[in-house]
């Protein structure tokens, strides 16, 4: 309890004593004193709770400290906040942002430390905030807990938390602007030091402001320090390269040497081909029932689609699995999405449909053992298949170098072949703003097929 009933008397000396010069003083009905080696030390604590006291500050009455001082006694460190913020987000988040809160913590961490003294490596160090600091798992018949406390972790990662534990400073210090402006100049990077993508940055960025106002809610900081900040982002273009974006000859050639890639591979083809004819995201093809499809023998088809299950890892997860069921990005749970596919797509997926039979819960695509079809599986069905469909010059560039490669290219023809930009937004699942930065180039190419227009609708004809 805070009290201004304070008395600070005179400094006595008791001899014989190893600290003979003793300060007394009273806050509330509670008595308090220090003893000093030195009569000038006494005396400078002295002056400083006098000065204190001149100040108009309380003082605790269990401690006896000035409120200032109390306060800065018991201000939480960044490590202990950040760890009590995990556990309060951990049982309502998502899988995905459960590890993306943790990759946050792990970058920004180190811009947190008091001393670099005795620090350990920092990819040890990085992997123990990811993997064990930032990680929560739910103990035997007990509360949610920190990994590290229920597992035990090797030596070098235990070390490791022992050291940061003891080494970040005070959310005060958190606080101050050259701290903070550390910490997001690390969130703009990637771990080799290139800039990051924009739509990165500011999720991690919305994370740690996320952690600030908890340290608000928690009374431990006023206002969220991050409001009266002025920091930008470095520059860093989103814009897909679309020198690297395979045209429609080349998405077919790529999507039929998976499907010349033996069982596995034909098995997969279908799977590419949502990638690029219906722009689907991994994720998404993922979920995909039967139920969701209307695969008529001629003409175009439809799928509605209603979930996704991305990728995650299984430490993230409630069920121990390595991927969640959600629904589509950034759409509300039983919110669907409508995508026409041509018949090229429509005939794929009935083929496939016939020839593999469909999973217990209806998916289309599924891994061997029945569960979700692992990106690493198709990411080396696609580096096998465009070693055979591309020219070797052109395998060596980053020329569809990754799947989602087929994605870009299908958004990208859809925009080529004059499809209304809100049409193409709303098939591929994205926001006009986020159409509009991705695939800015595609889209200023289209003025002059729209001032034709515009041109032929003045002249009457």
């Amino acid at each position: 309890m805070l009290t201004y009933d304070v008395d600070i008397w005179s400094i006595r000396e008791r001899k014989g004593r190893p600290k003979p010069f003793e300060l007394r003083w009273r806050a509330g009905e509670r008595p308090h004193s220090r003893s000093f080696k030195l009569k000038v030390q006494a005396d400078g604590r002295r002056s400083e709770l006098l000065a204190a006291l001149r100040n108009r500050e309380q003082f605790d009455e269990q401690t006896g400290l000035p409120a200032s001082e109390f306060e800065a006694l018991s201000t939480p460190t960044w490590y202990e906040h950040a760890t009590a913020y995990v556990l309060m987000k951990w049982p309502k988040a998502a899988a995905k942002h459960r590890a993306s809160i943790a990759e946050t913590f792990a970058t920004v961490t180190p811009a947190f430390v008091s001393s670099s003294r005795g620090a350990p490596d920092s990819a040890v160090l990085r992997k123990a905030l990811y993997g064990w600091a930032f990680r929560a798992v739910q103990a035997d018949e007990g509360p949610l807990r920190l990994r590290h406390e229920v597992e035990k972790p090797p030596e070098d990662i235990a070390a490791a938390l022992t050291w940061v534990a003891s080494n970040t400073v005070k959310m005060t210090e958190v606080a101050r602007s050259e701290r903070l402006r550390g910490a997001l100049d690390a969130l703009s990077k990637k771990l080799n030091g290139k800039p990051a993508a924009d739509n990165t940055v500011n999720r991690k960025r919305m994370v740690m402001s996320n952690a600030l106002r908890y340290a608000v809610e928690r009374g431990t900081l006023p206002a969220n320090p991050l409001g009266r900040l002025d920091w930008t982002a470095p520059d860093k273009d989103d814009e897909v390269d679309f020198r690297y974006v395979p045209n429609p000859d080349q998405a077919a050639a790529l999507i039929d040497a998976v499907k010349q890639s033996g069982r596995r591979g034909e098995h997969m083809a279908a799977f590419f081909g949502c990638l690029y004819y219906a722009a689907m995201r991994p994720s998404e093809i993922a979920a995909l029932r039967s139920a969701d499809c209307t695969l008529p023998s001629t003409g175009w088809g439809e799928l509605v689609l209603a979930g996704s299950r991305p990728e995650v890892g299984s430490g993230w997860t409630d069920d121990g699995k390595s991927f969640e069921q959600r629904g589509l990005k950034r759409r509300a749970r039983t919110a669907t999405r409508s995508v026409p596919i041509p018949p090229v797509l429509t005939a794929m997926l009935r083929d496939h449909k016939e020839k593999y039979g469909v999973a217990d819960d209806g998916r289309l695509f599924r891994a061997a053992q029945g569960g979700r079809v692992r990106s690493t599986e198709y990411c080396n069905l696609w580096d096998a298949a465009r070693v055979k469909a591309l020219p070797a010059e052109e395998a060596k560039t980053p020329l569809a170098d990754v799947p989602y490669s087929l994605r870009h290219a299908g958004v990208s023809l859809w925009i080529n072949s004059g499809v209304d930009p809100m049409e193409v937004a709303q098939r591929a699942g994205h926001s006009l703003t986020v159409l509009f930065r991705f695939y800015a180039k595609i889209l200023k190419g289209q003025q002059s097929r729209a001032n034709e227009l515009i041109e032929k609708g003045l002249s009457g004809g």
